[in-house]
């Protein structure tokens, strides 16, 4: 491995591993805020431990890696091909080593390319400048989040808000509307990057560029500077919280441009992002390839949590699969579970599948995990988890409802909450909705105790197949529970109150 490649190696594995320093001091900050015993407060005990051990342990914070993108500045007269080269090189090794989950999918077949690599990935975006040193930004943004992504096009007519017209009292509507719609599914408390004008395409690119900044510059944009602290302050006050579980903070920062539009159009681009905000950069020598500064990184970072483990209040529930319809019913929302047992991994490609072909397991009484993991082959066959939090189940509504009742299901776990159908079939069937903390992939990696097999590997690859195993006291939260009660609607419904309330 050549020296660039080394270099690209160690930025990727940071920005993985390692909360950039000022997203510790936001979550820092978000701690002192929330109240001692809220579930919020909960949330962010695990987040911070999360954090420790994932720099600890060389993981991901969150199993989700997203789509890495790189943003090369290089001086001219610097070889772009094999800084490309490295890149894919650097990304295909981090990838076999577990810091990168396998997340690039053909999307006509469907297949996992298993290395990171194909048509479109990585993004990589180069630009030339005059300064003498290549300066690389990597952003590692999920899919939870950059399905929360939102573009609007003014005038529109947005629910709680009204009419949003094309000036900057329309934007502001925009922006509180884009954090009030992603709710807990973008893993909040989140940060939004916003372009103002652009086109389609350039909106979403120079929004996601916002994302780049720290969070506690100041825009040099008065006008923008106003907007963003306004948007950051009313946005708290809609109290949607970590999670989604209601709380004082559900914004960590809001990062606003400007372009030039056409006259026809005018777009606002919101690029939304998770606590896990994942995203560093470097400073390369051209000459030796080495890495000579770091931006956003702390290489020695205090540590989030004042403890090593998570202070149990002895009022959790424990429960031990197969879950019975009697100890499911005695369950609402609030309540704080601790399984032990096994549990079956399922997402987007194995839900669709079961809805019209049989398990290969016994579901009955059991917990599907909507979790797309980091896994490691040992050198003796048996598999490793490196990664393992919850992924956004919203993408499973139409299907989960028939599932719960075809293979009698007792508890569902994922993060952000779940529809109406599923609701009535949790309540119909005596079942449970349990919301694990979004992009905690090593606290709940520690959780599972052993992997005993795994199916549909082959077809749906590694974040797809339905991995079984075995967990001990894997901490969830009741938000919809068998009695028609969703925290989740809750949150929304009162959360929407709120926002109409500012306009």
């Amino acid at each position: 491995m050549n020296k660039l490649t080394t270099s690209f190696l160690e930025l990727i594995t940071e920005t993985s591993t390692n909360l950039p320093s000022d997203v510790r001091r936001a979550i820092a900050a978000t701690r002192q805020r929330e109240a001692a015993g809220s579930r919020a407060s909960q949330a962010l005990q695990i987040i911070a431990l999360n954090v420790d051990r994932a720099k600890e342990n060389t993981g991901a914070i969150c199993q989700d890696t997203g789509m890495p993108t790189f943003t090369v500045h290089t001086p001219v007269g610097v070889n772009q091909l094999e800084i490309k080269k490295s890149i894919i090189e650097a990304v295909e090794e981090a990838t076999r080593r577990g810091v990168l989950r396998p997340n690039s999918v053909d999307s006509i077949t469907g297949k996992n390319s298993g290395n990171n690599l194909g048509p479109g990935t990585p993004v990589i975006h180069f630009e030339q400048w005059e300064k003498p040193d290549i300066e690389v930004t990597l952003l590692l943004k999920g899919g939870g989040c950059e399905n929360k992504n939102i573009q609007y096009s003014l005038p529109a007519e947005l629910e709680h808000v009204g009419t949003a017209g094309r000036d900057l009292d329309g934007v502001h509507k925009c922006l509180l509307h884009a954090v009030w719609q992603a709710q807990g599914q973008g893993c909040s408390s989140g940060i939004i990057g916003v372009c103002i004008g652009g086109d389609r395409t350039s909106g979403y690119s120079y929004a996601k560029e916002q994302l780049y900044r720290a969070l506690d510059d100041v825009n040099p944009d008065p006008r923008l500077a106003d907007l963003e602290a306004k948007v950051l302050d009313e946005a708290n006050r809609l109290k949607i919280g970590v999670m989604g579980f209601g709380g004082e903070v559900t914004l960590l920062g809001c990062k606003i441009c400007a372009m030039n539009r056409l006259p026809a159009s005018f777009f606002v681009s919101v690029a939304y992002n998770c606590w896990a905000y994942r995203r560093l950069r470097i400073t390369i020598s051209p000459e030796t390839h080495e890495i000579t500064s770091w931006t956003f990184r702390d290489s020695a970072p205090v540590k989030l949590a004042g403890e090593s483990a998570l202070p149990l209040t002895g009022r959790e529930v424990r429960l031990t699969t197969p879950i019975s319809e009697q100890a499911v019913r005695s369950l609402k929302v609030g309540d704080v579970v601790l399984i032990n047992g096994a549990m079956y991994t399922g997402r987007d490609a194995l839900h669709k599948y079961l809805i019209n072909h049989d398990s290969p397991v016994d579901l009955q009484g059991q917990v599907i995990y909507h979790c797309g993991p980091v896994m490691l082959k040992e050198a003796d066959g048996t598999w490793r988890v490196r990664a393992a939090g919850p992924t956004t189940s919203i993408r499973e509504e139409p299907y989960q409802a028939g599932i719960i009742r075809k293979f009698g299901v007792r508890a569902v776990i994922g993060k952000g909450g779940m529809g109406a159908r599923t609701l009535e079939a949790l309540k119909q069937n005596g079942a449970v909705y349990l919301n694990a903390i979004g992009g905690a992939a090593q606290f709940y990696a520690d959780a599972v105790t052993g992997v005993t097999g795994v199916d549909f590997l082959e077809e749906m690859g590694v974040p797809e197949a339905m991995w079984h195993l075995t967990v001990k006291d894997f901490v969830a939260v009741v938000t919809m529970d068998a009695h028609g009660n969703s925290l989740h609607a809750d949150v929304e419904t009162e959360s929407g109150r709120e926002l109409t309330s500012i306009f």
